[in-house]
Parts: structure tokens; sequence; C-alpha cells
């Protein structure tokens, strides 16, 4: 498809765009950017954007994406919860990094996560695009643990995710979401050269 084309099909997508998913847009956007600042309002800004978009991946058949914003749902409580409970020393729970086990465990929960979402997609659902949607998805269900729990390498699942889930959205005619996960990578390196400041390295193992 010719450049001129697809950036005929991206402005009629724009101009398609309706005010419900202009909205779960400006709050997305606010929850990044409150979640690179480490800042609580992350959360319910992030409730709001991902109880919008369960109503609009059903409807444009993004099932998985679907499912993952209503993860994301159960993880902004526990996230919500996480950032504001202090422990036995009165202290918030602080940014770290993942040890080696840690990052093994990550990466095998990402393959076990894409084949069963994979699996599920075709087998009852009627999604046409299986493969890429699962990846996806199982990289922000990473990333979204990751950030309940103050980890710097939750940027790292939501950077390769952005920058591969923009091209599936403007596939699916959700032009102005593409536009949002595009604000996303950028703020999501930026978030993480943020939290790089203030993290406190975790004990080797």
């Amino acid at each position: 498809m010719e450049l001129s084309t697809l950036l005929h099909t991206f402005y009629q997508n724009l101009l398609d765009t309706g005010w419900l998913e202009f909205v779960a847009v400006i709050f997305g956007l606010l929850s990044v950017w409150f979640a690179r600042k480490e800042n609580i309002w992350v959360y319910p800004t992030g409730i709001i954007n991902v109880l919008i978009y369960v109503f609009l991946c059903f409807s444009a058949g993004l099932y998985a994406d679907m499912g993952i914003n209503a993860f994301y749902f159960l993880m902004s409580v526990y996230g919500w919860y996480r950032w504001t409970h202090r422990d036995a020393d009165d202290q918030q729970l602080p940014i770290t990094d993942l040890t080696k086990k840690g990052w093994l465990l990550c990466l095998g929960a990402t393959l076990i996560f894409y084949f069963l979402i994979r699996y599920v997609l075709i087998r009852f659902t009627d999604s046409k695009v299986p493969d890429f949607d699962s990846f996806t998805t199982a990289l922000f269900i990473l990333g979204m643990w990751l950030m309940a729990i103050k980890k710097i390498e939750n940027w790292i699942f939501w950077i390769i995710g952005d920058a591969l889930v923009i091209p599936l959205f403007a596939y699916k005619g959700l032009a102005f979401t593409g536009v949002q996960y595009l604000v996303f990578l950028a703020l999501a390196i930026m978030g993480y050269l943020e939290w790089k400041k203030r993290l406190q390295p975790s004990v080797a193992g």
C-alpha cells in the first residue's frame, strides 16, 4: 500500500474517531504521564482509561486487548494499594530492578501468556491477528505487573509492546488510539530514564 493511501486512511480514521475513544486517549495519556512521575494518580486515571477500552476493544473485535484491559483494571486496583501501602518502617514501595531470576521468570511468563492467549483467540474467537494480538497482550500483562511492584523493567515491556501495537490499531481502524500509543512509546522511554535516576538496585541473584 502506497504512503499516500496509508495517510489518507489514517486521516479518515481520525475524522471518524468517536468521543468515547477521545476521552479514553486523554485519560490514557494522563495515566502514563503520572506513571513517569511516579505519581499515584497513575491509577485513577488509568482505571477510567481501561474501562472505556474494554468496551472499545470488544466493539473492534480485539478480544485479547479487551481482556488485557479488564486485567489492567484489576492490576490498577492492586498497584494503587501497593504504591500507597507502607511497610513496617513506614516506607513506601521503592523503584527496584529485576534480578537474573526475576528476568527468567518474566520471560517465561511472557511465553506462557502468549501461547495461552493465542490458543483462546484461535479456538474461541474470530480474531484476524491472533499471533500479533497475543504477543503484545502478553508483553502488556508483564508490563502492568512490573509497574504495580515498581520494577523499572516495566518500561522495557511497555516500550516493546507500544512499538508493536501501533500498526495493529491502525489496521483495526482505531487511528486515534494508534496516535495514543505513539505518544505512549515516547513517554515510556522518558519514564525509563526518569525511573533510572531513582532506582534502588536489587540484590543480584
